[in-house]
């Protein structure tokens, strides 16, 4: 018997709600050894009162020593195995702009980037372009034709964008184009078969032709492309949990995942305040709320420890609001860690709290990565959090005799 089929035996139905409140990439290092993170360098009074009135502990997103991307991040704690369930950014970010993926389809995520004139990456992310720009970038794009192949290029938010290949025999097991570094040229994107070696090679001449087109328009002139996908088959999260679910996000990929697993995806909201405020209009039409904020991690990849403290900060402002609501279960946690440090995602275990009236409570006074360390959770891999959320929601039954 495999979890999900678990949950399904031992849950019962009860009134109860649920909040996940997700910061992104909330974990980090100290700069130099023997200092403070990111989150215990922030000044964070209500997350440090809501600790003191829960459990708290280290959530493992994958395994230990593996980085996650934002995908398996989320669906561990969605309550899906992310080691199971390997889901493309592409996937993502096309349901999370509700593009309709078809089955003759493959999604994928792009970047525009910035070459240099050796055709090297000089900036990962174009100089991060407002939303506007990428529109226009976009729009040029979709003058590039492929025989055989239709081609869909959306806009997502900044430098992201959606790049949709339909056609007969295509695959999704394609390798990125994306180095992930800078001063080297984008890769060549492979493929794992045949028919994923059909569209690397549609994806190669794409490449080339719209760098063609971009030439002229630097810092967004080149572009990468990540996370080839197909649709995948997937459970959906009502169906596992009997909790019908809503989803807050701001950025498209986020919203993506949550829709993957079929929750409502409430739109709209652009501030913490307004996700929040969104919630608090909707309190009484669903059992499970699962609100996703950004900036953690992305001041944590620009490497800006200050600023990640800062968006620490603001997110610490919203728990008063979201503690009015008085849920029956609220955690908080993060989908990885991005360390200002590294300028990336990594494997470091994430800080996260629960509060219910059925919490054990630990001895834990402030919100860190220390004080989670020594907490009543312990370290736990992220695919359990949903089991703890059910449990402390009393919407579980007895295993066994």
């Amino acid at each position: 018997m495999n979890i999900h089929d678990l949950v399904r035996e031992l849950r019962e139905p009860a009134g109860t709600k649920i909040v996940l409140l997700v910061a992104d990439g909330l974990g980090g290092l100290p700069i130099t050894p023997g200092g403070k993170t990111e989150l215990e360098t922030a000044v964070t009074p209500n997350l440090d009162a809501l600790v003191r009135d829960g459990v708290c502990g280290l959530s493992v997103p994958v395994l230990p020593g593996i980085t996650p991307g934002s995908g398996p991040g989320h669906l561990g704690l969605f309550g899906y195995d992310p080691l199971e369930y390997r889901i493309g950014r592409g996937i993502l970010e096309a349901l999370g702009i509700n593009f309709a993926v078809g089955p003759k389809d493959v999604a994928i995520r792009g970047n525009f980037c910035t070459l240099g004139p050796d055709g090297k990456i000089t900036d990962r992310r174009a100089g991060r372009p407002t939303t506007e720009r990428c529109v226009e970038i976009v729009n040029k794009l979709r003058t590039v034709t492929i025989p055989g192949i239709e081609i869909f290029v959306e806009p997502v938010k900044e430098h992201r964008f959606v790049l949709v290949f339909r056609g007969e025999g295509l695959g999704g097991d394609v390798s990125d184009t994306d180095p992930q570094a800078v001063g080297v040229p984008p890769l060549p994107a492979e493929g794992a078969n045949p028919a994923s070696s059909k569209t690397a090679a549609v994806a190669n001449e794409f490449i080339a032709k719209a760098q063609a087109v971009l030439k002229a328009d630097a810092p967004t002139n080149g572009l990468t492309l990540r996370g080839f996908a197909t649709f995948p088959k997937i459970a959906s999260f009502e169906d596992v949990y009997g909790l019908k679910a809503a989803a807050i996000a701001v950025y498209p990929m986020y919203k993506g995942l949550a829709r993957l697993v079929g929750m409502d995806i409430l739109e709209g909201a652009q501030s913490l305040g307004e996700q929040v405020a969104t919630m608090k209009k909707v309190w009484n039409d669903y059992d499970f709320f699962f609100l996703h904020y950004k900036y953690t991690d992305s001041t944590g990849e620009d490497g800006n420890f200050p600023a990640k403290v800062q968006m620490i900060e603001r997110f610490d402002a919203v728990i008063p609001d979201v503690r009015a609501l008085n849920p029956d279960v609220l955690i908080v946690t993060g989908d990885h860690s991005t360390p200002s440090k590294m300028k990336s995602h990594s494997w470091h275990p994430v800080p996260t709290a629960l509060v219910a009236d059925l919490a054990r409570p630990d001895d834990v006074t402030s919100f860190g990565e220390m004080q989670c360390l020594r907490g009543g959770l312990g370290r736990f891999e992220a695919k359990h959090l949903m089991l703890l959320a059910m449990a402390h929601a009393g919407r579980f039954g007895k295993y066994g005799a």
